[in-house]
């Protein structure tokens, strides 16, 4: 059952902190509603199935945050249920952080940015790592055609609750491939 993002974002110290700076009194009215969207959306869907890369937070047992940098193709990470997504994960330098973080925790926030339009997606989750082989039918599902990569884990994200953040000091930033379209249309304008 997802929630209201401030279920999990505001703790009595941060209230505390927006009583200090003086804009506690919106927040509060917005966690007092009882109907606050919860769900994803296609608009949610689209954005994670469009993305090549996001950021996984996890916090180890000794209360240390940790966040990782997670990318692959476009669509890597995919919504495979109402409120669930999951990945193949590879092998990688053998450190194992997330994975040890969430088998402890089964918590995360994902953090999914796009540069180029101004737009990032804060996503609380409920976090599970399965081992890929014992999981067949839902490997086959997460898996990309051609990616010369062994696949080790995979992670299933059950979303708990999530929120757009306002695209203020996102400094635009583009992929290789949109300069490389951006001047193929340029030439084409100046032929």
């Amino acid at each position: 059952m997802a929630n209201n993002f401030m279920d999990f974002a505001f703790n009595d110290s941060v209230r505390k902190v927006q009583e200090q700076y003086g804009t506690r009194a919106p927040y509060q009215k917005m966690e007092s509603k009882k109907n606050f969207r919860n769900n994803l959306t296609w608009q949610e869907k689209s954005y994670i199935k469009n993305r090549d890369s996001f950021y996984m937070s996890s916090v180890g047992e000794n209360g240390w945050p940790y966040m990782q940098f997670r990318g692959g193709p476009k669509g890597f990470l995919k919504v495979i249920d109402t409120n669930v997504l999951a990945f193949a994960d590879f092998q990688g330098n053998g450190q194992y952080i997330s994975t040890g973080n969430i088998n402890a925790t089964k918590k995360t926030v994902l953090f999914f940015m796009d540069y180029t339009k101004q737009q990032r997606l804060k996503i609380w989750a409920g976090a599970e790592v399965l081992h890929a082989n014992d999981h067949p039918e839902l490997l086959e599902k997460l898996e990309i055609p051609g990616y010369e990569a062994t696949v080790e884990r995979i992670f299933i994200f059950n979303v708990h609750a999530f929120d757009w953040n306002c695209p203020q000091h996102i400094t635009p930033r583009y992929t290789k491939e949109e300069i490389e379209k951006g001047l193929v249309n340029l030439d084409q304008i100046l032929i």
